[in-house]
């Protein structure tokens, strides 16, 4: 099966209302051209999970910029003004989720887990309205897991099965997101060929990817 489509054609499977995991941390490792079509394409109402909301003219925050998200779930939102600005003015909901506390509700959500266990959190607005659970004497949130319509990720090498590599600090929540999603597009900036990527340097297989694009 030939998973490589056209920019046009992976932003079309994007309706009004979905919800959408995109990777990066500060927009590093966050596929741009994907991004940059769906503020083109103008869809709206969407449910945005991911790190941060990037900057004003990079990342997911040019979404944000442009009017098209009614909520995301994130880990900060200094960088970028306007999420402030929409969410103080009651125009965009901001769910906070503590960094590591997202990354794991994410993997849960890729692994089939029903929840995840932590203690960061307690005693603070983060617990409000969640169950409580104690272990061996000890008290837990449980956080449910996340996962999404869609994923937008980003890999700088994939063979044509779909096979993905990140180089360095790009993985961040690149790799979990992929197996988070009901639908997975992955943006790629190199391509080679099946068995050209060392199989201890794959770190999203082919079976997690439903579609690619070429940066």
């Amino acid at each position: 099966m030939d998973k490589f489509i056209t920019i046009d054609e992976a932003v079309s499977k994007i309706k009004d209302g979905m919800s959408i995991m995109i990777g990066g941390f500060l927009a590093g490792g966050t596929p741009e051209k994907l991004v940059d079509a769906l503020v083109k394409k103008g869809v709206k109402d969407l449910t945005i999970i991911g790190n941060d909301t990037g900057f004003p003219d990079k990342g997911i925050g040019k979404l944000v910029v442009n009017g098209q998200v009614k909520r995301v779930i994130v880990s900060h939102i200094g960088t970028n003004p306007t999420t402030s600005e929409l969410m103080n003015a009651g125009k965009m909901e901001v769910v906070f989720v503590p960094q590591g506390t997202l990354a794991e509700q994410v993997r849960a959500g890729g692994a089939g887990l029903g929840g995840i266990l932590t203690s960061t959190g307690l005693g603070t607005i983060v617990a409000d309205g969640k169950e409580i659970i104690t272990v061996d004497g000890k008290e837990y949130l449980l956080e449910k897991p996340i996962r999404a319509d869609v994923a937008l990720i980003f890999a700088n090498k994939a063979d044509k099965m779909g096979n993905l590599f990140y180089k360095g600090t790009s993985q961040n929540f690149n790799p979990l997101m992929a197996m988070a999603a009901d639908l997975v597009i992955a943006e790629v900036e190199e391509v080679v060929e099946t068995g050209e990527i060392p199989m201890e340097d794959v770190r999203t297989s082919y079976i997690f990817v439903d579609y690619m694009v070429k940066e």
